[in-house]
């Protein structure tokens, strides 16, 4: 095997390792507590508008909304002059837990970097983001 073959099945083992890993340890996942992150910046949010905020497919964040509703931690409602159009917003309870998921996120990371200096951390995120644009200019 290559050295770059072996560095992208690196790149692919970590991600799936740090998924799982995540959400047992926060108790949500990445793209459930970016949704999160996301509605705290904001008071209501059309759920098109926070769904091309976040990235993440129309079926997934409609997904991930209705198990965050039904957990209490968001609400949703229709607009009354476009009933196409679903309004979502954090509760209270929401804004409380988040608290505690951005402590338990911040634990996961210092473990996942456990023994990386701050230049050593610099380095890294400076790769990956060549990594990502490279992955962006691919035209597949």
């Amino acid at each position: 095997m290559s050295k770059d073959e072996k560095i992208l099945i690196q790149l692919n083992d970590i991600y799936k390792q740090v998924s799982p890993k995540f959400e047992r340890c926060t108790g949500i996942s990445q793209s459930r507590l970016e949704l999160l992150h996301k509605l705290m910046e904001v008071d209501e949010i059309s759920q098109r508008a926070l769904q091309r905020e976040v990235n993440i497919d129309h079926a997934a964040v409609t997904r991930h909304l209705k198990q965050l509703e039904a957990s209490g931690m968001i609400s949703r409602r229709k607009n009354p002059e476009d009933n196409r159009v679903t309004f979502v917003r954090l509760t209270d309870q929401g804004r409380d837990r988040i608290d505690a998921l951005c402590q338990e996120k911040k634990q996961f990371i210092g473990q996942v970097l456990n023994g990386f200096s701050s230049e050593d951390q610099s380095i890294l995120s400076d790769l990956l983001m060549r990594i990502q644009q490279n992955v962006k200019d691919i035209n597949y």
